[in-house]
């Protein structure tokens, strides 16, 4: 097989091209022309407050300026540690508009996680929020930072609601008293002073650097991956053609429940909305029963999210209540999707789940299933337009074909430039154009994709490669189970065992016992897991992905397990 056998075009419906038109522009142009066909239309929703498009771009434009009077220009770096929030996303945009590269921070990253960003980066500006401003003002000393620009919640809420926010933190000990000085700065002033008038972009080129968007670290310290304005402008353009259904001349209504921290959100919420002129409605937690509300009230078409959010909809107590048939197509990525979530969801809801797959090297979509036409479960579907995708050895990087495992490589215009000064992590990843992904998958004859597991993820015992996600498949296919994840612990036989910890759905019981004479009946022995741990809840990421890598941490740290054991 070679790079040029796409044997998934021939699944594209007739109205997706396997080849686009990319518009040379800087990602900002989306949002320059949203507010210019489609001024009035409702651009975000937050927590009862709304605001067009036109007041969007007046914003944008207020905060570019503001940030330019501040000094910051071309290819500087601008940290943004926000939940979603208007905020958030005028803090994107206005910082894209004078040439600068964001930097997006996860508002929950702690001292550690925080420096090394930040000294990672070089950045020299944050914008935060007023309850992390204590950690950012900790650790500026160790760091370049020169501007802290710091907003509250309630400043882009209405009265009641702003004066309730500002006293409910107070009485819970959350406010911070912010202390101005010449190098910390009002959100809200800066945005006051600063005139409306239009500004062109400050982008040398659409290969200019847009985002540093920072790896989760699983493999060491996180990394930045560097997404141009050409890498985001393409994958943006890549899943409106997926959503081939839709027409501009429509008001969409997205589910802003990933956080735009991180690349899936940021893309396929953020920048996919402004590209469709379409309504944001922010989440700025994922709360369901806010979640829940946000839906019957705001009716939205599309739900991109993760697995988690899914799984907690379908479970929850009251979700009979609430009417879901306004969803019309949800992409689900960051982790599996279970196919009992998968159908259960789209029952409940009447519209369509798919499963996708993307890194944050690929900005972050490079693979999924079709919307509205033949999809597979289980896949991670096809790939996308301009989208080549191989399978090669892991040991000798040979093309294999389809039907057989190995290393998944991705090519196309939504893959990143390189890592932040990391030329030698660069050249071990990224070859003529190919990202190696580290996923173990397959491609079947049809041309549809299997993901496998990571390759550091791999269970070995006995000799035998034992993978994951297979084995919390069947997991999920019990009845009581509502979560489940498996990582491989130290056997002294086996050289590693599987260990599974399992989430039971409220009001069910099931023992070690009868999990495993389930699994027996469903998989090979050696699968089987040997181990089995209760919990309440597991480790996830910020867009909910489960972290095996901290279960594989905790598990070192134990010296004698008590769990329950299974004999061989």
């Amino acid at each position: 097989m070679t790079q040029t056998n796409k044997l998934w075009l021939r699944h594209y419906p007739p109205q997706v091209p396997a080849t686009l038109t990319y518009p040379d522009v800087p990602i900002t142009q989306f949002l320059i022309d949203a507010a210019n066909d489609y001024p009035n239309r409702e651009a975000l929703v937050f927590l009862g407050k709304s605001m067009t498009y036109r007041q969007l771009m007046n914003d944008v434009y207020r905060f570019a300026r503001a940030l330019r009077r501040l000094g910051v220009g071309q290819g500087e770096r601008v940290g943004i540690m926000l939940p979603n929030s208007p905020q958030a996303v005028i803090a994107n945009f206005a910082s894209l508009f004078v040439g600068a590269i964001v930097v997006q921070i996860n508002p929950l990253y702690m001292r550690k996680e925080l420096l090394h960003q930040l000294r990672d980066s070089g950045a020299e500006t944050i914008v935060c929020l007023d309850q992390v401003w204590p950690r950012v003002q900790e650790v500026k000393p160790e760091t370049d930072l020169k501007r802290i620009i710091v907003t509250r919640l309630s400043d882009y809420l209405l009265f009641p609601k702003n004066w309730l926010y500002s006293f409910k933190t107070r009485f819970e000990g959350q406010h911070a008293s912010i202390r101005y000085d010449s190098q910390t700065y009002s959100f809200l002033s800066l945005i006051r002073n600063a005139p409306s008038d239009p500004m062109e972009p400050t982008c040398q080129s659409t290969e200019d650097v847009a985002l540093l968007q920072y790896t989760g670290g699983t493999t060491g310290l996180a990394k930045g991956a560097m997404l141009t304005h050409r890498n985001l402008v393409a994958n943006c353009c890549q899943a409106e053609a997926w959503l081939y259904k839709t027409r501009r001349d429509q008001h969409y209504s997205f589910v802003g429940a990933l956080p735009f921290f991180h690349v899936y959100g940021l893309t396929a919420v953020m920048n996919l909305a402004m590209r469709m002129a379409a309504r944001i409605i922010l989440v700025p937690k994922f709360d369901l029963d806010l979640v829940l509300r946000l839906i019957a009230k705001y009716k939205p078409s599309f739900f991109p999210g993760a697995p988690t959010m899914y799984v907690g909809l379908i479970n929850h107590p009251k979700i009979s209540r609430y009417d879901l048939s306004s969803i019309e197509a949800c992409l689900s990525g960051s982790a599996p999707l279970p196919l009992e979530v998968q159908e259960q969801f789209e029952k409940i809801s009447g519209g369509v789940l798919v499963e996708g797959y993307g890194m944050t090297e690929t900005s972050p979509v490079t693979h999924s299933n079709l919307l509205w036409d033949r999809k597979k479960s289980g896949t991670i579907g096809i790939p996308w337009p301009d989208t080549d995708a191989r399978i090669v050895d892991m040991n000798t990087g040979e093309i294999l074909p389809p039907g057989k495992q190995g290393e998944l490589q991705v090519k196309g215009p939504q893959v990143m430039k390189g890592y932040w000064r990391r030329p030698q992590e660069t050249e071990k990843v990224l070859k003529d154009g190919w990202l190696s992904t580290g996923d173990i998958a397959r491609m079947d004859e049809d041309g549809y994709f299997y993901i496998m597991d990571r390759k550091k993820d791999v269970i070995i015992a006995g000799g035998f490669n034992i993978y994951p996600r297979e084995v919390e498949d069947i997991l999920y296919e019990h009845e009581a189970v509502q979560e489940a994840a498996v990582i491989g612990i130290k056997d002294d036989y086996r050289g590693e065992t599987v260990k599974a910890y399992v989430v039971l759905k409220k009001g069910k019981y099931v023992t070690a016992g009868e999990l495993d004479r389930f699994c027996r009946g469903r998989l090979a022995k050696y699968k089987v897991p040997r181990v089995y741990e209760f919990c309440n809840e597991l480790p996830k990421s910020s867009v909910g992905k489960v972290l095996r890598r901290v279960l594989s941490e905790e598990e070192k740290k134990k010296q004698l397990p008590s769990d329950y054991k299974q004999d061989a």
